[in-house]
């Protein structure tokens, strides 16, 4: 690989110091409506799922690593740096030496973009991203039409993406909608809502008609739907549970409410 320059030292590079923010700072990321990445495996995953990828970042190591791979992106604006300021701008433990910085990918309007009869899961106040990320993940797994947040954590937030695992390059997710406009494309797409509760009055998951298809509302980690929402949804569902559990990790009881959903 020949470098078009000695590779960056500096912390202090306009280009470096942009991509640091973006990892930390959600205002920087909302401001320039992009996000970071980090890893072969969400950097390429993106690349070869078309997302809108405009810079990446390569350590001397990782440019001889991928080159090969790197070539089919000769279109993408690539900066050098070197290994040592490759681990100090990683978020992670060890880096892999390889960043990008990826604009939003944004969905159209939710109201005219709900699949007729579609499966969904609606993150409702969900804060924690490790969650977010694997229920996306989960999501594209199982083969939801999308996944919709509201007043949720955000999704470009680097822990978000890492745990997404790829996914967010390729199942349809909805940022920042509002509590009416979801339930105002929900009534457009004729999909039923069901408010996932720990209530031991609610129906039980395994009786739930999904017929028609459903979009499952998932609340707060420790306060769990709004009563707002409840309402609004046709029917509270709920894990029917053994022992002493009287509930579950919010992704995993996403994961088996999903599960059914599917079937």
């Amino acid at each position: 690989m020949n470098y078009v320059s000695e590779p960056i030292t500096s912390r202090d590079n306009p280009a470096v110091k942009h991509f640091r923010k973006l990892m930390t700072s959600k205002k920087e990321r909302r401001s320039s409506r992009e996000f970071a990445l980090e890893g072969s495996r969400l950097v390429f995953d993106a690349l070869k799922n078309n997302a809108p990828v405009t810079k990446l970042l390569i350590t001397a190591s990782a440019a001889s690593k991928y080159e090969n791979q790197l070539s089919e992106y000769s279109g993408i604006e690539k900066v050098y740096i070197s290994d040592e300021l490759g681990e100090k701008i990683s978020d992670t433990g060890t880096t892999q030496g390889i960043f990008a910085q990826c604009d939003f990918i944004d969905c159209d309007n939710i109201c005219s973009s709900l699949k007729l009869y579609g499966r969904y899961v609606v993150l409702s106040g969900l804060q924690d991203p490790g969650n977010a990320g694997m229920i996306i993940r989960t999501a594209d797994a199982m083969g939801l039409d999308g996944v919709i947040l509201s007043n949720s954590c955000d999704i470009y937030n680097p822990k978000v993406v890492r745990a997404t695992m790829g996914s967010l390059f390729r199942i349809p997710v909805f940022s920042d909608a509002s509590e009416d406009e979801i339930f105002m494309a929900l009534d457009s797409a004729q999909i039923p809502s069901f408010a996932a509760v720990v209530d031991r009055n609610a129906s039980d998951l395994n009786n739930a008609d999904f017929t028609m298809g459903g979009a499952i509302f998932i609340g707060n980690e420790g306060n769990g739907l709004s009563d707002s929402v409840v309402l609004k949804c046709k029917e509270s569902i709920t894990i029917k549970m053994h022992g002493n559990i009287e509930s579950l990790n919010a992704a995993m009881a996403t994961g088996i409410i999903m599960w059914e959903l599917m079937k």
